[in-house]
């Protein structure tokens, strides 16, 4: 704890620089800038689109339009091809592909570099170091960070792919990755089931866990319900210094097995207590001292945040930061908010008022012109050959520190729908869905809201239910609500342009068995899938079984 403590010390000069800098972030967002022109000029996407002659921020729009992946594809292939040199300089060198959905049915392989690597790191320590700041306790206590694998496949070229998380966390100095009581290798076992149960029972034998960090909320529920589900199996093996993963092996890792030993009998009592005492095995009782969940909190998961907080009990809950496979764009600074400062050190941003988005010239503006109150485009340069790239994250400013926004993502700008004027995103939907089941003093559900177009057009409320009871009053104020946050939406339905939402039942398993064809399809991740609240159209409905919709009455 000693060397932990003395290192946290010694790092926070990061923190204090980084927060007194806030004043002159526009400058350094400059910097940054230019930074990512010149690893990337000397190569063929630099010749053909003049970043040797970039000198401010007017050539740079000039010179490169806005961008998605399909406009980037072709350099990105020749990368993966391995030709290095038509994306980056000479002096760049490509560690791995973050392996990541696409909006098109090709995933998007995201080169990570040494100099991504870098700031993605960066940002993480910045973030784990004012979390320590605020939780001084966490400073004697284990931690448990659910990673991914960076080496799930190869290209032609050997460059391996998969998740930036796993080569972040492989990579930890000593100093920092000894309370990390959960092993990168961990994330390279390839039945997430079985994953999950190997967490548990490598995490299981502390009582002293402080902090366990992952973005998704949803990957903190299905952790806490395995436990919950297999609390017998877990509590035997622990006894008995055995590992019986729920599915096959799966990757069951050589250089875990030396990991796997009997617990002493005193924390095995105290399990078992807590079963017998509440019948369950939750993470609010085996981790007593827990402090801080990191985790997405905004956007359509942040409706799930409710259910984690009953599962894993009475602590602090940070916000794991608007961060994506393609870079981190914001580091949250308090508890319990999702708004977090601008990363302003790491990338180079610009932002499209959300008002002019899609238009032929649409407003840019550099991170100190933005509005408080105000919605937005990110525009993301990064140093992975992304530039100006429009990673369809819609975000809110709700402040400043200096000259750097404070931001809160709201939903990808993709998740909206829109039969008869009425705008609806798939923010407002998770709110409304969160607001309905809390006012029902039911848990948050997975559903999903479809647009189905018919003479008059509604909306359907698909929810997997184990019964229909009460759908018909959820589906109600599910509609109140959204007429409550969109002025829009209300007048639709009270001119009958919009029928009220219609809810029907879907059979167990369907979201399971979309998420993972969606994955198969399109790559990514168990971590890096997000369900969608708002479908944009009717076609989820092709994919169900015909007649599985039951009438939710």
């Amino acid at each position: 704890m000693n060397a932990r403590w003395a290192y946290i010390q010694l790092q926070t000069r990061i923190v204090k620089k980084m927060l007194a800098d806030n004043v002159r972030s526009h400058e350094i967002q400059r910097q940054v800038m230019f930074h990512k022109v010149r690893l990337c000029a000397d190569s063929r996407f630099g010749r053909e689109h003049g970043l040797a002659s970039i000198r401010n921020a007017a050539d740079f729009r000039r010179q490169i339009p806005i961008t998605d992946f399909e406009y980037l594809r072709p350099y990105m292939d020749e990368v993966r091809s391995g030709n290095p040199r038509a994306m980056f300089g000479p002096s760049t060198r490509l560690l791995m592909f973050a392996l990541t959905s696409g909006t098109t049915e090709k995933p998007k392989l995201i080169p990570v570099t040494d100099d991504f690597i870098k700031s993605y790191k960066r940002g993480w320590k910045i973030w784990g170091l004012k979390t320590h700041i605020d939780h001084m306790d966490l400073a004697r206590k284990d931690y448990v960070h659910l990673a991914g694998d960076w080496q799930e496949s190869q290209t032609d070229a050997g460059v391996w792919c998969g998740s930036i998380s796993g080569l972040a966390a492989e990579t930890r100095p000593a100093v920092v990755r000894r309370p990390f009581i959960v092993p990168p290798q961990v994330g390279k076992i390839s039945d997430w089931t079985s994953r999950q149960y190997m967490t548990l029972r490598l995490s299981l034998p502390s009582r002293r866990v402080g902090m366990i960090v992952t973005a998704n909320p949803l990957t903190l529920i299905s952790l806490a319900n395995l436990a919950d589900q297999h609390k017998e199996t877990l509590l035997k093996d622990l006894r008995d210094g055995t590992v019986t993963m729920p599915n096959q092996d799966n990757g069951y890792a050589d250089s875990l097995k030396g990991r796997v030993r009997r617990v002493s009998r005193r924390r095995c009592n105290e399990l078992e207590e807590v079963v017998s005492r509440t019948g369950r095995l939750l993470p609010r009782d085996f981790w007593p001292e827990l402090s801080v969940v990191g985790v997405w909190m905004g956007g359509s998961v942040g409706a799930f945040i409710p259910e984690v907080r009953k599962l894993y009990g009475d602590c602090a809950f940070r916000d794991h930061g608007l961060s994506a496979s393609e870079g981190r764009m914001t580091i949250p600074m308090n508890d319990e908010s999702n708004a977090g400062l601008l990363d302003y050190t790491s990338n180079y941003f610009e932002f499209i008022p959300a008002a002019d988005f899609g238009s032929d010239n649409p407003t840019i503006l550099e991170a100190h012109e933005l509005e408080e109150g105000q919605t937005y485009y990110i525009l993301l340069t990064n140093s992975g050959g992304l530039f100006r790239y429009n990673i369809h994250d819609v975000v809110q400013c709700v402040g400043y520190e200096g000259q750097t926004p404070l931001l809160t993502f709201l939903h990808k700008g993709v998740h909206c729908s829109n039969m008869t004027g009425e705008k609806l995103t798939e923010y407002q939907v998770a709110t409304a869905v969160r607001e309905a089941f809390v006012d029902s003093q039911r848990s948050v559900e997975t559903v999903m809201l479809v647009p189905v177009m018919d003479s008059v057009p509604r909306y359907m409320l698909l929810i997997e239910s184990q019964s229909d009871r009460g759908v018909e009053r959820l589906a109600e104020a599910i509609d109140s609500r959204l007429s409550n946050l969109n002025c829009e939406y209300e007048n639709r339905l009270k001119t009958k342009r919009l029928l009220p939402i219609l809810p029907r039942t879907v059979p167990s398993g369907t979201w399971e068995r979309l998420r993972n064809e969606k994955i198969a399809s399109r790559g990514g991740t168990q971590e890096q899938y997000k369900h969608t609240f708002l479908g944009t159209s009717d076609s989820v409905l092709d994919q169900l079984p015909a007649g599985t919709l039951a009438s939710g009455r």
